[in-house]
């Protein structure tokens, strides 16, 4: 008969600790497991001083920052090795690009199970050489969950296999239920009248996000009372200014940058809008939705399977500008049919993007892949 450990042990193995949706997913997992096991993390960057980080060593996570240098660096290899050596986990869960560094001191030390979770389409996720490494991974003992279905599917495309399991991807959805004072409140401090219709793009300025042809949908609309709000930084940011700039629409194209007061913005807002060319289970969506607005967005990835097209929001497909623009005009001019969509995105968030529904996926994941991992060891034993 095999006994699990009364609390897992687990390792989570990400290049940083910053604000992405894939470490802001981690995070939700990790403090969401420590309740009942054993959590560590480490990061193979230096130490951001991040929100995040602050957030886990609140919770009583550890934390290790390895200080990897840009480019191949071999000190990886040592300095994961330590880690594991240390903490002795019974599950390590990796993130993103990783495994090229992690997977060698992860079968030297024998670790019981080996998760990795597909947070973009697999061509996306990481180079030439990182998925070659995946290839081989997933093919041992590495177990690949992919955040939706999209994702899963593209890991069928890529590797030609399917994937272990899918798990959406989880938020702490009470978080964003802001209320009219709130709203009120953020306008009056942000200079944004009152009956100014918002439209706000949460996301990095950088391709995979698209923001240009955001920028460029929104310039169609002929109509003051539009604001276009992006939270965010990226290296496209130039270009966008210099649009904005040529197009006259500083005064309703608003670059706020990284902004700490996510939840409060969401809830001064109209409509959430998204261009992306490609997306995993984007964690910006499903707070828009549970902070009750309607999406704007494109049909790629896992998006539609959080967004029901002409009940949460409109959908359309990547790159059509026009499409985009035709979509913001329909919810700046009607808003009544804004308030049916985000009375619905807000019930379907509370329903369907809790938290605890992503920490349960993945404990069972731990727990089912150890129990057969200490089966098999028994049956080597004898």
């Amino acid at each position: 008969m095999t006994t699990l450990p009364a609390r897992l042990r687990v390792l989570h193995i990400l290049p940083t600790f910053g604000v992405g949706g894939a470490e802001q997913m981690a995070a939700h997992l990790m403090t969401g497991i420590s309740a009942s096991g054993h959590v560590a993390a480490a990061s193979l960057y230096p130490s951001l001083n991040s929100s995040i980080e602050h957030r886990l060593t609140g919770a009583g996570i550890p934390l290790w920052h390895l200080g990897k240098k840009d480019g191949f660096d071999p000190r990886m290899f040592a300095a994961l090795d330590r880690v594991i050596r240390r903490t002795r986990p019974h599950v390590v869960h990796t993130h993103m690009s990783v495994l090229r560094y992690a997977l060698p001191g992860l079968l030297h030390r024998g670790v019981p199970v080996i998760v990795h979770t597909l947070h973009s389409l697999a061509q996306h996720e990481t180079d030439a050489f990182g998925r070659l490494v995946n290839w081989f991974a997933f093919r041992g003992r590495v177990l690949p969950v992919a955040v939706s279905q999209g994702v899963a599917d593209s890991m069928k495309r890529v590797y030609g296999m399917d994937c272990h399991a899918v798990v959406p991807n989880g938020i702490p959805v009470e978080r964003y239920r802001g209320s009219p004072e709130d709203r009120i409140r953020w306008r009056v401090r942000e200079g944004f009248k009152q009956d100014a219709v918002l439209f706000t793009c949460v996301g990095r300025l950088e391709l995979p996000k698209n923001p240009l042809m955001l920028v460029r949908a929104f310039a169609a609309l002929d109509e003051s009372r539009a604001h276009l709000i992006m939270l965010g930084e990226g290296s496209l940011r130039e270009e966008l200014v210099a649009f904005v700039r040529e197009r006259e629409l500083g005064e309703r194209v608003h670059l706020l940058g990284k902004r700490m007061d996510i939840p409060e913005c969401l809830a001064a807002s109209d409509v959430f809008v998204l261009s992306s060319n490609w997306e995993g289970n984007p964690l910006a969506v499903m707070e828009a939705m549970a902070g009750g607005l309607p999406v704007i967005g494109t049909s790629v990835g896992g998006i539609p399977e959080l967004v029901r097209s002409g009940q949460h929001g409109i959908l359309v497909n990547p790159g059509n500008d026009s499409a985009f623009a035709d979509a913001m005009r329909i919810l700046l001019n009607n808003a009544d049919k804004r308030q049916c969509m985000a009375e619905a995105a807000r019930a379907h968030a509370k329903q369907a993007f809790a938290v605890e529904g992503m920490v349960r996926g993945y404990t069972a994941i731990y727990q089912s892949a150890l129990a057969g991992a200490l089966r098999l060891r028994a049956c080597s034993a004898n």
